[in-house]
């Protein structure tokens, strides 16, 4: 065979090998997931409303027994029903979840005093941040702000902190790193009041958290250990994730979300740099599954019967879209990703056939398996960040 002929073949080869591999994957649902979504709250609310007036009306979870598995209004999980209801909403406008939204959130009222630990910020940014997008009311303003003074109780200024949980024999101030998801709360309360107490404190909280929770691969620590009197830190381990070294799922969705955040309200591009880093880290993971929805923990074995975290996925999918709307052309990467975390969610491995799964959107989330609560399971959360995925893109296609 002649060199020009060899040439031409390897030329037709590599095209054809080029035409085989896979092409990226484009997400645009349809209305019949929306449709889907609709028809799986009408059961689960169906079943939730006939408990509204008992000490726990909230739906968090399964039960192991069968059943749902419902809470108070001071569980951490609390707003994410409310939350639900509200997106539900702005996806198709009907004004059956707006009411219903609003009788759940209207519920949290009280929450807005609570200092019992850092989840005040997922409970009201929920329910009463996202009830604000569509009803402007200066008592909704109010409970917001009381909320952020609530949560500026656990502000330790010499560790330059916001202290998640109480003091115990494990920890004496001990910070984890979803604690970034409640700074939302303290920017909110700021643009309020015009207080930039409540921004400061955001700020400072963030900054301690970028100069001490990350590893050199730009994954973190679940739980650091605070000096609240020097602010060194003592400790850095885990609670929920496999190992104190390994990089447990959603902790590094939640550090995602919260750097993109941050750089929302603050156009600091040292947060930016954070969101990116995490961003690669889970992209790129080589322990990431195909269909890009994470085991339970990042080193956890790759094996079959490892349990998978689709809450994790679904938080990082929502961070994503907003992410990729802050870069030019590299946006357009990150976009991507989050698509092909939407598309395998929204696949029949991941979400619910209707009439089933007791009325939750998502399958195979895990709670805490190391404390074997929650393990492969629906989880309110889950459902929460899949449908604000869901709205945030709908927005960018916009």
């Amino acid at each position: 065979m002649k060199k020009t002929d060899v040439l031409i073949l390897l030329f037709f080869i590599s095209v054809i090998i080029s035409s085989c591999k896979e092409k990226p994957i484009t997400f645009n649902y349809d209305e019949t997931i929306i449709e889907d979504a609709e028809a799986q709250y009408a059961l689960l609310s169906h079943s939730v409303y006939s408990g509204f007036k008992s000490k726990n009306f909230i739906p968090r979870t399964i039960k192991d027994i069968g059943g749902i598995s419902y809470v108070n209004i001071y569980d951490w999980t609390s707003g994410f029903y409310a939350g639900s209801l509200w997106y539900l909403n702005f996806l198709t406008e009907n004004p059956k979840w707006e009411q219903l939204a609003l009788k759940y959130t209207k519920r949290l009222d009280s929450i807005q005093y609570w200092i019992g630990n850092h989840d005040i910020g997922f409970m009201i940014e929920c329910s009463y941040g996202n009830a604000l997008k569509k009803l402007p009311s200066k008592a909704f303003d109010s409970v917001i702000v009381q909320s952020a003074k609530s949560l500026s109780t656990r502000f330790r200024p010499n560790a330059g902190i916001i202290q998640s949980w109480n003091a115990s024999q494990k920890w004496n101030c001990p910070v984890i790193i979803d604690n970034m998801m409640n700074l939302e709360l303290l920017f909110h309360a700021t643009k309020i009041s015009g207080d930039s107490t409540y921004y400061n404190l955001a700020v400072s909280h963030a900054d301690k958290t970028l100069e001490n929770h990350f590893r050199v691969d730009n994954s973190s620590y679940h739980v650091l250990n605070y000096d609240i009197n020097n602010g060194n830190v003592l400790i850095k381990n885990t609670h929920q994730g496999l190992a104190d070294d390994s990089a447990w799922s959603r902790g590094q969705s939640w550090g995602l979300y919260g750097f993109t955040v941050c750089y929302r309200e603050t156009k600091d591009k040292r947060y930016l740099e954070q969101a990116l880093k995490i961003a690669e880290f889970i992209k790129t993971h080589p322990n990431l599954p195909k269909d890009n929805i994470p085991y339970w923990d990042y080193n956890a074995p790759n094996q079959s019967d490892t349990p998978r975290d689709a809450s994790a996925a679904a938080i990082a999918a929502s961070a994503l879209y907003e992410l990729s709307g802050f870069l030019k052309s590299q946006g357009n990467e990150y976009k991507t990703f989050a698509d092909e975390i939407m598309f395998n969610l929204c696949s029949p491995s991941y979400f619910a056939d209707n009439g089933t799964n007791a009325g939750f959107l998502l399958k195979h989330s895990v709670g805490s398996l190391p404390h074997g609560v929650e393990v492969d399971v629906p989880l309110n959360y889950a459902d929460y960040y899949f449908l604000e995925a869901l709205y945030r893109l709908k927005q960018l296609n916009e």
